[in-house]
């Protein structure tokens, strides 16, 4: 076949094979397709230790080989943009995809599962490469003693020479090649996803752009883009420190089944199926309410991927060995037929399904590859295959890039070193990567991560490669213990020094002259007097003399004391109120929920946060409680009881009472304790079952504002408020609206009332904190509504039930209070003449277009920040950011907290290609198109993403990478993992939900995303897999996380998998019963309890362990995961594979494979 020949297409999706009538066929005839998850951490990306590299073919870019990881790359020409080949197009690949070398651990929320099946051909690094022990992230530097620039940047060189290590030629099987450069010209605005009308978008059937083999790639350690050319082994050399891409390729359909070589041709009875599939379509799965992962009610089951169904055999199952092929000079010949150099066996692969033959003792490295004619590779002899299998040939999920192997390379490179802040435009390392920061002038990237840090001069430029730019800002973040924390400068009454014209405050990059009387803004480049007492001598380079003595001038970020002009009415603020507002309703009450918050409150309120060294906290508190009425406590601390009093004129909202509603917590201490022992009691016997919910917002509102201050109000609430009042909702759940135009009204509030409920709030510093206890729809989306626009946070635990839920429900509350907030906060983000910030996400409210005003900011959240020319860049000066945030601390100290950030600017795409982060590109596509939803038809808002995705990669494909077959996709190193991500975020409950997943869960998971930070989006897109039965129980380090396929997963292993939102344990069946007994404490697999919320504390290694890494992945969430035990073949796994993302969904989401072919052909209809 040509590389240009039409590909066979197969039938849609979902479509029964010919001959295996009733079974909605997996991907690949019966075998699940590997897809590439997102993973927390990077994949491995280096050479594969003990094996030569290969000579370069003929007809070989020599630009387009990549260096071996030891050698540090140097910076030099346009070499550095020659493709990446992923690797060739192979026949269907064996059951499982080789793991990430040992030591790898998945970016957090990505599903890690155990490489290797039995069976699998091993490719990837030895064992004895993959036992490398990385070096801890947090090493403590001396300090003062700032590395090197030197020694920092080799590990940051995105490009550079590349080895000759990567071979490209086409199969005539295959009609498409994976490379890692990328494509062309932005296409017309609206060019959509659209497979054929026919074949629904998930499909594979696309033309020969999308069908073809990929070989497995390794990556060496270099800049090129990736590709993927036919039937080669490719290296793939990652820039160091930039994440690669992965992308997600459309399975192929399901009415072609692999060639034999995968699967010998057997009859379908001599397979047993390995476990019950999924649902056929339309059927729905059932399951008990209780077991729901954290936030989502439940989620739909992946599709497909249930396991394996009775369509054909499993390769190597009962079935003749695979076909073998006359063996090309210098290739050893490989499982699927396809041939390549053999990978070594990598670790921390668990075995596949029992009954497949191991391949893992291949020979070591093989003789360098001889150039192949692409018409002389043999395909998996046709005469043996069926004739539905003829056509089609399987993409190798190892040939393409994966976020494991991206995620362990960065870690290896840039964990060991820190970085240094100094050098503009410098790319931070990977989220996923455990690094320190040393400030020298630039905000750390826990504060400021940016889309790109090399940004086109012109905005013609921009438009053409259509990659966004933008910064993920967090404030307030929290930073680990060996970093300082911003330093707090006082100017006394004349506050901080600022710009006469731009008002930008004082920073490292302000130039002094005239020897030192004035200073030229960096911003606006106005000159400005320096006040008498802040003037300073220059030294002979022209630095002020008091450099290093003033954190302004010295540091990325830092905090002024703001004085009175700075406050509300020009005076300073009273320390913030927190107003606990208890829903006492019939619901709340049978549930055991109002005793144990009243129980927990007794105890928290020690905690209440406090200003540095003060020996308590400032914080006043106060207490309601509310079903159809509201009830008022005066907890004075002159009473000997406390009192109650009641407003039942919800329409009118009054505070019954000034003095004693608000109380310092230690002198109320003994009323406070009374009246939380009594509320439980006065409510044991209620009956009103109905609740308010806008009048007790307002009452919060009313009593800050008689109290004259900012505050929180934490409100714990059940129900739909249908009770006559302010605020009143019905219930307007509708599951026939999806996928139709009115779609989006499901997110968007039922009434304007809480908009403008909202708008007071901010105006008050009233921040609204919902702990949610749904048992059926409540209207997340209009209930939300305050919350979001004053900067608070939602919790929703669905079907609340005390000895499942406690656990979670508690550990959110005391973190949800303790945690670091800033009350009445206002930001503005100032940038240096040439760009400007023109959009806003995240929870806040904006009356005018520049100011970001939040009732409450705490140190989770994050405001994403979207910038757009207005006039050309230079490259000399780079482009600057300030971000300057006004708040009130707890201890009601006004303050400012200033980050600057200083970009590189380029007028050669190359330069915008090679310093991208795909991790935070993705966290601000998610967030474009989660607020897309309001107002477009979501199969808009999907479609879109694809074309901009396609765009970005056309253009680079067109104006960066070498010239090549228009058969290869050719990947920017640093995006490679794009489309794996973004398969991701298109498979999303928001933009394509299952028949399980309620409206509510989506516009709860809408929220929480939008002001997620990017290492909370990484492993909530991707979530992280890690196979428990592979950790070391004598070391602190996790085990190596695996791809996010059902295909990674082996029945005698123990997996973990974690998203943020949930950690699940699944069990193998085959899972060996002393396993079973040192982790659940039952002697079978038949006795483990998937009710379990904890897993059980018993004295042994194992279980120490594994609760170990339990909890330390607890304590890195902003949220406290629930725990799922999944059993192989149980109701929930359909659950937990919703979350193997690399693999088809049940709601229709395409396989990482099927989409990767479909982005190919949809830049290639850009480039054409």
């Amino acid at each position: 076949m040509s590389v240009n020949q039409q590909a066979h297409t197969g039938p849609p999706y979902g479509q029964p094979q010919p001959g295996y009538q009733g079974y909605q066929q997996p991907a690949y005839g019966g075998q699940p397709l590997p897809g590439v998850p997102q993973s927390p951490y990077g994949a491995y990306n280096g050479p594969m230790p003990g094996y030569q590299q290969p000579v370069p073919p003929q007809g070989y870019f020599p630009s387009l080989g990549f260096p071996s990881k030891g050698c540090p790359v140097s910076l030099n020409s346009d070499t550095s943009l020659a493709p990446n080949f992923i690797g060739s197009l192979r026949a269907p690949p064996t059951s499982e995809a080789p793991p990430p070398a040992s030591g790898v651990s998945l970016p957090s929320g990505h599903l890690a599962y155990s490489q290797f099946g039995q069976g699998d051909v091993q490719n990837g690094i030895p064992t004895s490469a993959a036992q490398m022990q990385r070096p801890p992230a947090s090493q403590p530097f001396p300090p003062g003693s700032a590395p090197s620039p030197i020694r920092q940047t080799s590990a940051f060189q995105q490009y550079g020479p590349t080895t000759a290590g990567v071979q490209q030629l086409s199969n005539h099987m295959a009609g498409m090649t994976i490379s890692s450069a990328a494509a062309a010209a932005p296409p017309p605005a609206g060019l959509g996803y659209g497979p054929p009308t026919s074949v629904p978008p998930v499909s594979g059937s696309f033309s020969a752009a999308g069908s073809g083999h990929y070989t497995p790639y390794t990556a060496t350690q270099g800049p090129p883009p990736t590709s993927v050319s036919q039937d080669l082994p490719l290296a793939q050399p990652p820039f160091p420190g930039q994440p690669m891409p992965a992308q997600r390729l459309p399975a192929p359909a399901p009415g072609f089944p692999p060639p034999p070589s995968s699967y010998p041709p057997t009859t379908v009875a001599s397979r047993p199926p390995a476990m019950p599939g999924p649902p056929l379509p339309g059927q729905t799965v059932a399951g008990p309410p209780a077991a729901q992962p954290n936030h989502v009610s439940s989620p739909p089951p992946p599709s497909a991927m249930a396991g394996p169904h009775s369509g054909p055999p499993m390769r190597g199952l009962h079935g003749p060995p695979p076909p073998t092929h006359p063996a090309q000079p210098g290739y050893q010949m490989q499982q699927n037929g396809s041939f390549g150099q053999m990978r070594g066996p990598q670790p921390n692969y668990g075995g596949g399904y029992p009954g497949t033959p191991h391949y893992g003792t291949q020979p070591g490295p093989p003789p360098p590859p001889k150039r192949l004619d692409p018409d002389s590779i043999p395909s998996p002899q046709l005469n043996e295959l069926p004739p539905q299998q003829k056509p089609r040939h399987r993409i190798d999920p190892d040939a393409i890039p994966s976020p494991i192997q991206v995620i362990e390379d960065d870690r290896s490179n840039r964990g060991s070193e820190p970085f240094v802040t100094g050098v503009r435009g410098q790319v931070p390392p990977l989220v996923t990567t455990n690094f320190l920061v040393k400030d020298q002038g630039n905000a750390s990237p826990r504060y400021i991560r940016c889309t790109s840090y090399n940004i086109p001069c012109t905005s013609d430029m921009a438009k053409q490669s259509q990659v966004p730019l933008a910064a993920v800002i967090k404030p307030l973040a929290a930073l680990p213990p060996e970093e300082t924390l911003p330093y707090l400068v006082d100017h006394g009454e004349s506050g901080p020094v600022r710009c006469n014209r731009c008002k930008a405050y004082m920073c490292p990059f302000m130039q002094f002259i005239e020897g030192g009387r004035r200073f030229q803004c960096c911003f606006c480049s106005c000159v400005t007097e320096v006040p008498p007492h802040y003037f300073q001598h220059l030294d002979h380079t022209g630095k002020r003399v008091d450099f290093y003595d003033r954190p302004e001038l010295s540091l990325g970020s830092y905090e002024f004391l703001a004085t009175v002009d700075y406050c509300k009415n020009n005076k300073f603020p009273s320390p913030p109120a927190f107003i606990f507002m208890i829903d006492v309703s019939y619901n709340a009450v049978k549930s055991g929920l109002v005793r144990l918050i009243c129980e927990e409150l007794k105890s928290l309120l020690d905690y209440l946060p406090r200003e540095g060294n003060m020996e308590e906290s400032a914080i006043r508190v106060g207490f309601v409680t509310y079903n159809k009425v509201l009830h008022f406590y005066n907890v004075k601390s002159s009473l000997a009881q406390p009192q109650m009093m009641v407003v039942s004129d919800v329409a009118d909202m009054f505070v019954p009472l000034l003095d004693g509603f608000l109380v310092n917590v230690n002198e109320s201490r003994t009323v406070i304790a009374s009246l939380l022992d009594q509320i439980p009691e006065m409510f044991a016997d209620t009956r009103e079952t109905e609740t308010v919910f806008a009048p007790v917002i307002q009452a919060g509102l009313e009593a800050l504002k008689a109290a004259e201050c900012a505050g929180k109000l934490f409100i714990f609430h059940t129900s739909l408020p249908i009770a006559e009042a302010p605020g009143k909702l019905k219930n307007r759940d509708d599951k026939k609206l999806i996928n139709t135009d009115k779609e989006k009204t499901l997110f968007q509030p039922q009434t304007s009332f809480y908009n403008n409920l909202a708008k007071d709030c901010v105006a008050q510093g009233c921040c609204v904190d919902l702990f949610l206890f749904p048992n059926q729809y409540l209207d997340v989306a209009t209930l939300g509504v305050v919350t979001f626009q004053t900067g608070g946070s939602i919790y929703k635990y669905a079907y609340f039930q005390l000895e499942t839920d406690q656990d979670r429900f508690l550990n959110d509350l005391r973190r949800d209070v303790q945690k670091e907030v800033g009350f009445d906060a206002v930001m503005r983000v100032r940038t240096s003449t040439g760009i400007r910030a023109t959009d806003f996400f995240g929870a806040f409210y904006m009356s005018n277009t520049t100011d970001v005003e939040m009732a409450g900011l705490d140190c989770d959240k994050t405001i994403t920040v979207e910038f757009k020319h207005d006039d050309k860049l230079s490259e000399d000066s780079g482009a600057l950011l300030q971000c300057a945030l006004l708040y009130t601390s707890c201890a009601g100290q006004r303050r400012l907290r200033i980050h600057n950030l200083s970009l590189n600017c380029c007028t050669q795409l190359a330069d915008l290609y090679r310093n991208c982060e795909t991790d935070t590109l993705i966290n601000y596509l998610a967030k474009y198109a989660y607020r897309g939803v309001l107002s477009s038809p979501v199969k808009a808002v999907r479609d879109a993403l694809i074309s901009q995705c396609a765009q970005i990669l056309a253009c680079y494909r067109k104006n960066c990478a070498s010239p090549s077959s228009a058969g290869q996709l050719i990947l920017p190193e640093c995006m490679k993992l794009l489309p794996v991500y973004l398969n991701c975020v298109l498979k999303s409950d928001v933009l394509q939900p299952g028949p399980e997943v309620t409206t509510d869960d989506r516009a709860y998971i809408r929220q929480l995303v939008t002001s997620m930070d990017v290492a909370e989006t990484n492993v909530f897109f991707y979530p992280r897999l890690l196979p428990l039965t592979k950790a070391d129980v004598d070391s602190d380090s996790l085990p190596a996380a695996i791809r996010n396929s059902e295909e990674r997963l082996s029945k005698g292993d123990i997996y973990l998998l974690e998203n943020g939102l949930n950690i699940f344990v699944w069990v193998g069946v085959n899972v060996q019963q002393g396993l079973i007994q040192n982790l659940f404490g039952v002697s079978s697999f038949s006795q483990i309890s998937n009710t379990l919320s904890t897993l059980p504390v018993l004295e042994n290694a194992f279980s120490k362990k594994v609760r170990s890494i339990v909890s330390m992945l607890q304590m890195q969430r902003s949220r406290y995961m629930k725990l799922i035990i999944v059993k192989q073949e149980d109701k929930l796994e359909m659950l937990f594979k919703h979350f193997l993302v690399e693999d088809k969904s049940l709601s229709g989401g395409a396989s990482y494979v099927d989409f990767l072919c479909h982005m190919h052909k949809e830049i290639r209809q850009l480039l054409s």
